[in-house]
């Protein structure tokens, strides 16, 4: 699976994930899957839940009601949810072991402390 997203589409996913800080940052990615390619279109941006707020540096959660409606508002759009991604304020932009724990399909990295998506 190639995941394709331009330049302004990952900067945009940046400035959202970078202005949770100092709590982990998330997003829904929303696009087209085009058999081994799958496509990013749409970056909604979301509120990270995790139910222990002192913990919102470290671990995320996304409403799933907020996911539903991501869900139902790309669909009207021609699009599917193809994941999320989370940002890791206080360590290096890579799968960490709970993400790895709940990693489903695939994983979206960029440098320095920054994104990780699964």
């Amino acid at each position: 699976m190639q995941l394709l997203a331009g330049h302004r589409l990952l900067t945009v996913l940046r400035q959202i994930l970078a202005c949770a800080g100092p709590q982990e940052g998330c997003a829904l990615l929303l696009g087209q899957r085009l058999g081994d390619v799958w496509r990013l279109d749409w970056v909604w941006p979301c509120c990270n839940v995790w139910p222990v707020p002192d913990e919102r540096c470290r671990y995320f959660a996304i409403d799933p009601r907020e996911q539903l409606l991501a869900q139902k508002w790309g669909r009207e759009r021609g699009m599917q949810l193809l994941g999320s991604a989370h940002s890791h304020p206080t360590s290096e932009a890579v799968p960490s072991a709970s993400d790895r724990r709940q990693r489903t399909e695939t994983a979206v990295t960029g440098g320095g402390p920054g994104l990780a998506g699964g």
